[in-house]
């Protein structure tokens, strides 16, 4: 090979300078326009995240690292509460926290940048699911994440969450009940994705800055509890449980059931104060208890159903209408003790120990003889019987038949001018008749005796019964009120 002359690279660098200059100077079509910008951090940093990323993977550098997801959840509102479906619906705040070894970079080299949010769908998220999932609520799509420069990816969410409940409702309308929200991760065991808590226990439990307390049911505070979970001797799954305390409002319950059915109940125990012997008293008892029957049909659809148990609210229900029906009975007894008393026979011997001396005694009845006399609920019955003394007195022959006349003489008393003599079959027939009506009034007389025994027995055994009645009543309602006071304290 021949050696190059100084004259040979000469003449090669006069014919290399002008293309150089020619490659180096802008063409016709460049001319007067300024030079393009960089590329914003932003995306610079975004496409150097996603260029080589492989969102199907646990992210990783050695796959014997756990991952730990940190969830944290806040309660903003209680949507419904289906006793019947056993079925919860809440509105939460919902947020995860973890360590992506994938997504790091150094914040110099992107003009000091720290975080940038990314697309959920680009990168690799923990499938943490909620076993007491029923149904997929209507929550709003939150397209994306939070990554810092160290790589920690927060996602936070709101989601409407319809869960299965076991609800108690035999408290109802002071009923507190106890929903547990579950978090697991459905496929990986505790060895891939471990579950902690973001915050300290006490802060989750008496969180309620977000909470709408508005409505219906009010939120006490929420537990968490982290535990190991795993199927037929399987791999463990952590699972994380939130449980939700709720109480219910009773105020519209109280004014709606619970007030309708005392007052009707106080009602009936005025009625008790009419007298027993009239009939206003059973209609009175009888209308109070058909309007109990319409308002239970009327508030059935407020009580809630379930096919595990009765709500304490409808024994409480049922046990005032079993009480309205026994007080219709116990005047229905009453009534009928007092009522026609010439078909009365005389009151027993031990009838009138037990409740003319001891029960009137316990009672606190002073002058039993006036009973049926004086202002107490026989009095009418009294003037009745001495009313249907003198109608009888007055219409006694009017009211006998034929052949009992016949038996009697048929005597009619003498003018007094035509005085018979002594002995005769005329003054015979005069005193058999005076004593056919002596046997009369005294018949009468004790009828009239009869009817005010037992008009006696019969307000004794109205007041007594009243007063088991009262008690039943009262010792139920403070039994009720203590249970309700109790369980809305607890």
């Amino acid at each position: 090979m021949r050696a190059t002359t100084p004259a040979a690279l000469g003449a090669l660098l006069a014919l290399l300078l002008p293309l150089a200059s020619t490659l180096r100077s802008p063409g016709p079509r460049r001319r007067g326009r300024a030079p393009e910008p960089a590329e914003p951090a932003l995306r610079r940093l975004a496409h150097s995240l996603l260029a080589h990323y492989q969102k199907g993977t646990r992210p990783v550098r050695d796959w014997r690292t756990t991952t730990t997801v940190a969830i944290d959840l806040m309660v903003y509102a209680i949507l419904s509460v289906d006793e019947k479906n056993q079925v919860l619906t809440t509105y939460i705040w919902y947020r995860q926290h973890w360590m992506d070894e994938f997504l790091r970079w150094d914040p110099a080299h992107f003009d000091n940048l720290t975080h940038i949010s990314l697309p959920m769908e680009s990168i690799w998220v923990p499938d943490i699911l909620i076993n007491e999932f029923v149904d997929v609520g209507k929550s709003p799509h939150v397209p994306y994440v939070y990554v810092g420069h160290h790589g920690e990816v927060q996602n936070l969410k709101p989601i409407q969450v319809m869960t299965a409940c076991s609800l108690d409702i035999y408290n109802f309308p002071f009923d507190v009940q106890n929903c547990s929200l579950t978090f697991t991760s459905w496929l990986h065991h505790i060895r891939d994705i471990n579950l902690s808590l973001w915050r300290q226990p006490e802060l989750v439990k008496f969180d309620r800055s977000v909470f709408m307390n508005q409505g219906e049911w009010e939120l006490l505070y929420v537990l968490s509890h982290f535990q190991e979970f795993s199927v037929k001797s399987s791999d463990s799954y952590a699972e994380m449980k939130f449980y939700v305390v709720i109480r219910r409002r009773p105020l519209f319950y109280t004014v709606s059931l619970l007030l309708p059915s005392i007052f009707l109940m106080v009602m009936d125990i005025v009625g008790f104060y009419l007298p027993p012997n009239s009939g206003e008293r059973v209609s009175f008892k009888i209308t109070l208890l058909l309007g109990y029957s319409v308002f239970l049909i009327i508030v059935s659809d407020t009580l809630p159903a379930t096919a595990v148990g009765t709500p304490l609210i409808g024994i409480y229900f049922v046990v005032c209408m079993a009480l309205l029906v026994i007080s219709l009975t116990q005047t229905i007894l009453i009534v009928r003790l007092v009522h026609q008393p010439d078909l009365q026979p005389h009151v027993p011997e031990w009838v009138k120990h037990l409740l003319l001396e001891r029960a009137a005694v316990l009672l606190c009845i002073q002058d039993r003889r006036k009973l049926g006399q004086t202002g107490t609920p026989g009095s009418d019955v009294s003037r009745q019987v001495e009313n249907n003394d003198s109608t009888a007195k007055s219409n006694h022959y009017s009211c006998e038949e034929p052949r009992e006349r016949e038996a009697m003489g048929d005597a009619r008393p003498a003018p007094a001018s035509a005085v018979p003599a002594e002995g005769s079959p005329l003054a015979h027939g005069i005193l058999r008749e005076i004593a056919a009506i002596r046997r009369f009034l005294e018949k009468r007389e004790e009828f009239r005796d009869v009817a005010r025994e037992w008009l006696q027995v019969g307000y004794v055994l109205d007041v007594l019964l009243f007063r088991a009645y009262l008690a039943a009543v009262l010792a139920y309602s403070v039994t009720l009120g203590t249970l309700w006071s109790v369980w809305r304290d607890a």
